[in-house]
């Protein structure tokens, strides 16, 4: 399936264009959230996948956040996810998740709370050089009880590692998929969330036997 894409917009919304509008086919709809530490990736997977124009609240990087904020690994990052992304993407004609991506800084932590509000699952995005800030990310999804699956989202200057090794690492249970990402890339975002729904479908297949 091939789907729109298109620029970001930062900070202001308009008026939906036709591209907007939800397919008249569609009956479910489902609320997804792109979890991870600071300059992971979330905000690129949701521009890349979604099929709307995706809203985001990046912000330009200052002073006041040196020493506040962890870049160890991105220090060339300018700009920083403050409230939220989201996009949209139909994943059949019936089926339509809504992509809220959190902010990454530990400061802003505190809006993950309503960002989880009536999420049916979590991608918990990994950067293999700050693999430490990914274990108080998925402590809060396993606090919640909300269902993840794990992308390692490889950047050009990441070491690369075994997947079992980094599962092991991050203490993960077998059950819980991980796999290689590169969240630019429009179709492996797709893979990303169609993994998640399968992990989803799978478990309520359990529940309900």
């Amino acid at each position: 399936m091939d789907f729109r894409n298109s620029d970001a917009i930062s900070g202001t919304i308009t008026g939906p264009g036709a591209a907007d509008l939800l397919p008249s086919t569609a009956t479910s709809a489902v609320k997804i959230v792109i979890v991870g530490g600071f300059g992971v990736g979330k905000t690129t997977m949701v521009g890349s996948v979604s099929e709307i124009r995706p809203l985001t609240t990046e912000e330009t990087m200052t002073q006041a956040g040196v020493g506040v904020d962890d870049n160890f690994g991105v220090e060339s990052k300018t700009a920083t996810t403050v409230a939220m992304d989201f996009g949209r993407i139909s994943i059949s004609d019936r089926l339509v998740l809504y992509l809220f991506g959190t902010p990454g800084q530990e400061r802003f932590w505190f809006l993950w709370n309503g960002l989880f509000e009536g999420a049916l699952g979590a991608v918990v995005l990994v950067d293999t050089r700050r693999l430490q800030v990914s274990f108080d990310v998925i402590g809060r999804l396993e606090e919640r009880g909300v269902p993840f699956v794990v992308a390692i989202n490889h950047f050009p200057d990441a070491p690369r590692y075994p997947l079992e090794e980094l599962r092991t690492a991050l203490d993960l249970p077998g059950e819980i998929p991980m796999f290689d990402c590169d969240a630019r890339k429009r179709e492996s975002s797709r893979d990303a969330l169609t993994t998640l729904m399968r992990f989803l479908h799978s478990l309520a297949t359990k529940r309900g036997g």
